[in-house]
């Protein structure tokens, strides 16, 4: 799994502060560096409210295998992405105990909206 997930960040950093950058990234594991978009940057910044800003940290961890089959988990302690995705597919994305349920169909559209701004994780 280590292998597998040596793409990932070591820090994730916070949406204001990657919109204060002028080539926003983030250092990774394996020692390359993960560059986001900054107009994706800015259209979450539009979704998102002021204060949610400083709280939501990005690049956004999908986890593949923890939820079984079909179904990824994104883990969320302030429910920010659980909107954030409610608004980009225009449906409900229930948070439930700290974690967001997400199928194929979903992560699809996701993806390709915010491609810069989500990163797979794997788990056993």
């Amino acid at each position: 799994m280590k292998a597998l997930n040596a793409h990932l960040p070591r820090k994730r950093k916070r949406l204001n502060e990657l919109l204060r950058e002028n080539h926003p990234h983030v250092n990774c594991g394996d020692g390359s560096t993960h560059t986001f978009n900054k107009k994706e940057l800015e259209f979450l910044a539009r979704i998102v409210e002021d204060d949610e800003k400083e709280l939501l940290e990005l690049p956004i961890m999908i986890e593949v295998g923890s939820a079984g089959k079909g179904c990824m988990m994104v883990r969320s302690q302030t429910g920010i992405e659980a909107r954030l995705f409610s608004q980009i597919l225009g449906m409900p994305v229930p948070c439930r105990f700290d974690e967001i349920a997400l199928f194929k169909p979903q992560l699809q559209v996701l993806r390709r909206v915010l491609k810069t701004t989500t990163q797979y994780v794997f788990c056993a």
